[in-house]
């Protein structure tokens, strides 16, 4: 029997790795001699670094850099083992780094972002993945293009500031002082909404109240994203105004597709292409995913679920593990899930319940339970 599994971590109890561990074990109680693939995911949100880097022989790289306020933080970033930097955002420019009465999208910057890409391709990096999820921002990535070395001018051609406040003052933009290794890098966005740039669904309207904004801020601010995706028309030849999931993360999906040329992408998608799902699952019997809550959102494309797509390619049985379940778990069933099981096996605190000890100890003992069951059915339905 060959078992490829492909779980994302659950969250503040065990890593991708870990889960995967617990997992071979439980199997190999029942089939001894079953070769065991482990890979690790992550959906490019939190965790896709340590998932990465951990299953791929990486290694991780902290770095001083400026967070959304420009305060001095240390943040981290990952190198697979192919070279491939995976960077999320949020390690320097997340909503969580700032406290909630410090919050102001007017000022915050993705400068931090920018200077994580900035230490990785002095390490050597030319091929990125940004996992751009979780941001307290809506400058459109110009703070993280400024610490590459562009620079945004106003009309009388003096440097603007930083955050979300600059939109509408940048009127040129000066490309000449930019990093130039940029121009051999690629950079891959896994980007998980459609937002446009602006506009009544774009990154302002729905985003930045949550950020801080007032309501006279949303206006500035959307204000502030239309003007500037004239003058990149204007100056760039690029029109990004309608471009789908160009106003994640306060528009800086739409930034780095400008600047950067950035391809953006599902980030799943993106994750499970790299670690090269497809060609593990071709003669596999079981797959198994999960996370640590499986419900609707699950079933609208997170990690199990591009798992479960890949896999019924070739008609492969899928399982997923879950700490907990939710009543419209069901509809992951339509999307490739075949079933799923709660690891959960008496009643437990929550606290409990996400000690490593506990999960490791749940996991592994219901993927046995579920392994003797498959076991019964194979030895029963072969005679």
């Amino acid at each position: 029997m060959k078992l490829v599994v492909a779980i994302d971590s659950f969250k503040g109890s065990l890593s991708s790795f870990e889960l995967g561990s617990a997992i071979e074990e439980g199997a190999k109680k029942v089939y001894s001699n079953a070769k065991v693939v482990k890979i690790p995911i992550a959906d490019g949100g939190e965790g896709t670094v340590d998932s990465l880097v951990e299953g791929t022989n990486g290694r991780l790289i902290k770095v001083i850099v400026n967070n959304a306020l420009m305060e001095k933080i240390e943040a981290k970033y990952g190198i697979m083992g192919d070279g491939t930097a995976i960077i999320e955002m949020a390690e320097a420019s997340g909503l969580p780094l700032i406290s909630i009465e410090k919050r102001n999208p007017m000022k915050a910057t993705t400068y931090g972002t920018g200077e994580l890409i900035k230490d990785a391709i002095l390490n050597g990096c030319r091929e990125f993945i940004i996992g751009i999820g979780g941001s307290a921002t809506n400058d459109a990535g110009l703070g993280m293009l400024q610490a590459l070395g562009f620079k945004f001018l106003d009309e009388n051609k003096e440097e603007v500031g930083f955050g979300g406040e600059i939109l509408s003052k940048v009127k040129y933009i000066d490309s000449t002082g930019k990093i130039p290794e940029l121009k051999d890098c690629k950079f891959s966005v896994a980007c998980d909404v459609d937002n446009p740039f602006y506009g009544p669904k774009g990154a302002a309207e729905i985003y930045s109240r949550q950020k801080g904004a007032t309501e006279d801020m949303v206006k500035e601010l959307d204000k502030g994203l239309k003007d500037l995706s004239e003058v990149i028309k204007k100056e760039l030849g690029i029109d990004i105004s309608n471009l789908s999931g160009a106003g994640a993360a306060g528009g800086l999906g739409g930034g780095l597709v400008a600047f950067l040329n950035g391809q953006l992408s599902p980030g799943i998608d993106m994750i499970l292409e790299k670690v090269g799902l497809e060609k593990e699952l071709e003669d596999a019997d079981f797959v198994i995913t999960g996370e640590g809550r499986l419900d609707l959102q699950t079933s609208m494309g997170k990690a199990p679920v591009g798992v479960a797509k890949i896999a019924k390619k070739f008609d492969i049985p899928v399982i997923a593990l879950a700490g907990g379940l939710t009543d419209d778990a069901v509809q992951t069933h339509e999307k490739g899930i075949d079933s799923f099981f709660s690891i959960i096996n008496y009643p437990i605190s929550l606290e409990e319940a996400m000690k490593k000890e506990t999960a490791y100890k749940f996991v592994k003992g219901n993927t046995e339970e579920i392994f003797r069951l498959i076991s019964i059915c194979e030895k029963k339905y072969s005679k």
